[in-house]
């Protein structure tokens, strides 16, 4: 496994600009400011990431207001109690994505986002006491405790709210590879460990962020 000095290097060869490079880097929120997002904000973009699987993320965007309006503005406590009733209506609404699995997926992570609120105070504490030295650990508790949220799926929704992350793209998982710490796409427990040691290692020579590490490993892989 290459040091941190090495994979930015090797990035700078070939982008030969630091400038370029900073700018593809992005920035996660920092604890304060995500504690300031309320439960509703963080169900609602929950839920945008169930729906965007597997569909045109714009698609998806554009019927977001009329989502925010069938589900409540996506307040947990209203969320939670919807009926399979309610839920049955909504296959109805032509101005919504209609997938029964998805649309039942809401009540039941507006579920797990009101446990999380009643026991941490509120998803926002919860997510910045976490530490990014177990992120898997986090999207492992996503995985299990919510609906939908397996794949890339939960580190993606970490991404879109602030939380940093890696995320296991194509371009990343590929540059595991070549660095030896994995020979296939991180799933099992035991691998996704090899890969959580080896950005907490370059997160500890470098300084940075998760994301911007998971930004640079893609870099060396692809533009």
């Amino acid at each position: 496994m290459k040091d941190y000095h090495w994979l930015y290097q090797h990035v700078l060869q070939r982008f030969g600009n630091e400038q370029l490079i900073e700018e593809r880097l992005s920035q996660p929120k920092t604890d304060e400011q995500l504690i300031a997002v309320t439960d509703n904000e963080y169900l609602s973009t929950m839920s945008r990431r169930v729906f965007r699987a597997g569909l045109k993320h714009s698609l998806v965007d554009a019927k977001w207001p009329a989502f925010e309006q069938a589900f409540f503005n996506f307040l947990p406590a209203r969320v939670a109690m919807m009926s399979d009733d309610e839920l049955d209506h909504l296959m109805g609404n032509r101005k919504i994505i209609r997938h029964w699995n998805k649309l039942k997926s809401v009540p039941a992570n507006a579920a797990m986002v009101l446990e999380i609120s009643q026991q941490h105070g509120s998803v926002g504490q919860w997510l910045a006491a976490w530490p990014e030295s177990d992120i898997v650990g986090l999207w492992t508790f996503l995985k299990k405790q919510g609906r939908h949220l397996g794949g890339n799926s939960a580190a993606s929704f970490l991404r879109m709210v602030g939380k940093d992350t890696f995320i296991l793209t194509e371009d990343v998982v590929t540059a595991l590879k070549a660095q030896g710490i994995v020979d296939r796409v991180p799933t099992s427990q035991k691998d996704l460990n090899k890969t959580q040691q080896a950005f907490n290692q370059w997160h500890q020579q470098s300084g940075r962020p998760l994301c911007q590490i998971s930004r640079l490993l893609a870099m060396t892989v692809n533009y």
